[in-house]
């Protein structure tokens, strides 16, 4: 036991010079993981930021003062209420992600980085729908979140952080807005209905004028043809006449008084037939003139 005792008094000074370099080697050496980087201060001012991988540190001069994860963040889904330049009340619901990029400015220069986000979308959110009307909000939805999505990155950029995405999720109304709106919507389906009930009517007018002007500008070319016909029927009796004198007038007209007794002899009912002397005379002189042709 005694012989223990020299021996340890003997080495005390090597044996704690080695404790020493062990402890200040693990004090030395940093092993940071690839989702994080270290803050290094010394004696109270920003010395490194250490990124993934081993890194080498003055042990008992440098000291991690602060571990940061730079892995995308999602800050709590938050409503916040907005005007419209129609003097339309709004609640907005907005999504935001974000990831630290440089961990120094995040650390010294802002102390609650989510509520500073919170705070800075709530009134970009505010400003850019105030500039706007309610049908350009619920119509213009995606431009609106690509306006909040650039006015927040120029704004954090000084607290070293990367907005990854800035979503605009809902817009919603309250009741009388909403009682309203759904009068309007109705208003104007009646509106709509009653446009195209008369856009049909005159329609249906239209088509029967058609028919009609159709219906006039065929009879008036039958008509036409008629008279041509006539005319022409007519032209060649008046030839007739001319070569062959009155004796084709009259072979005419007696062609045409039998034909008139051909028409009351065909009649329905007709049991008696009345033959004037003048229609004996007619069939007289229409076989006469017919047997002078013959000849």
């Amino acid at each position: 036991m005694d012989v223990l005792i020299l021996l340890l008094e003997g080495n005390v000074i090597p044996l704690l010079i080695a404790l020493f370099l062990i402890i200040s080697v693990f004090k030395g050496i940093k092993i940071v993981p690839q989702s994080e980087k270290y803050v290094v201060e010394r004696f109270g001012r920003l010395r490194a930021v250490l990124g993934p991988g081993i890194n080498m540190i003055v042990p008992f001069i440098d000291t991690v003062a602060h571990r940061i994860s730079v892995l995308e963040r999602q800050l709590p889904n938050t409503r916040q209420d907005a005007i419209t330049t129609d003097n339309v009340l709004v609640q907005v619901e907005t999504s935001v992600f974000y990831r630290i990029m440089e961990p120094e400015k995040t650390v010294y220069r802002i102390r609650d980085i989510d509520a500073a986000i919170q705070t800075t979308v709530a009134g970009i959110v505010r400003s850019e729908i105030g500039t706007m009307e309610l049908d350009e909000v619920q119509a213009n939805r995606a431009r609106l979140t690509t306006r909040i999505r650039e006015a927040i990155k120029e704004v954090v950029d000084d607290w070293g952080i990367e907005v990854t995405r800035a979503e605009l999720l809902d817009v919603n109304l309250d009741e009388a807005t909403r009682t309203a709106m759904l009068q309007q919507l109705n208003a104007e389906r009646a509106r709509r209905a009653q446009v195209t009930e008369a856009e049909g009517a005159r329609r249906a007018v239209e088509l029967q004028s058609d028919g009609e002007l159709y219906a006039a500008e065929q009879e008036a070319k039958a008509r036409r043809i008629l008279a041509d016909a006539e005319a022409y029927a007519t032209g060649v009796i008046a030839d007739a006449i001319a070569k062959n004198g009155l004796e084709a007038a009259q072979y005419q007209v007696a062609l045409k008084q039998v034909e008139a007794l051909a028409k009351v002899g065909a009649g329905e009912g007709k049991q008696t037939i009345i033959v004037p002397a003048q229609a004996l005379e007619a069939f007289g002189d229409a076989f006469r003139m017919l047997q002078g042709r013959g000849k």
